[in-house]
């Protein structure tokens, strides 16, 4: 039988092996941010450049530490927790379609909700393509919840007859909710 020093030692070493395989692999571009603890009444800054020369600025202040992010950054990472969100609330009504305690109502309203948050995700990606492809604009993020559909539109300019088209097209996908378009100046 191994001894716990032995065995606490294999596993430290196989997480140090796994980490250096993933720091080997990752991208360049990643941002990667390094606080120097040791000089704790000193404002601290790290910065490290994408592949496209914008830089993100790491700051400590005490206790906390702000992150300036790009607005591509931020879409995308919106993007993914609406993602993460649909697919936890996916899996639990798959739950119920396969459970066998489940009413033949239960399971119904289930596939139906299943069909329906697919349906959402297929409307929100045609709008942000039509609306990108017709305006050229950087980014679009659409955001559907209940009956509000939140467009943020990111571009250098947003005229008050470019957010009424994007309202028109909005309305024309989702149907009659209410719709808000916001701005995102690009960075």
């Amino acid at each position: 039988m191994l001894k716990k020093q032995t065995v606490w030692l294999l596993t430290m070493l196989s997480l140090m092996i796994v980490l250096s395989v993933y720091y080997m692999s990752s991208p360049n571009n990643e941002e990667l941010a390094i606080i120097d603890t040791f000089n704790s009444g000193e404002e601290d800054q790290a910065t490290s450049g994408g592949a496209d020369g914008e830089n993100a600025e790491m700051l400590e202040e005490g206790e906390s530490v702000i992150s300036q992010t790009s607005s591509e950054e931020l879409f995308a990472s919106i993007r993914m927790d609406i993602e993460d969100e649909r697919s936890v609330k996916k899996e639990q009504l798959e739950g119920i379609v396969a459970s066998s305690t489940a009413s033949t109502e239960e399971v119904n309203a289930a596939y139906e909700e299943m069909k329906k948050l697919e349906e959402v995700s297929t409307k929100e990606l045609v709008l942000e393509e039509s609306i990108v492809a017709e305006n050229g604009y950087d980014d679009v993020l659409v955001r559907s919840e209940e009956d509000e559909v939140v467009v943020t539109v990111q571009a250098a300019e947003l005229s008050k007859t470019e957010a009424n088209n994007i309202i028109q097209m909005a309305k024309d996908e989702f149907g009659e909710v209410t719709i808000e378009v916001k701005f995102q100046p690009t960075s």
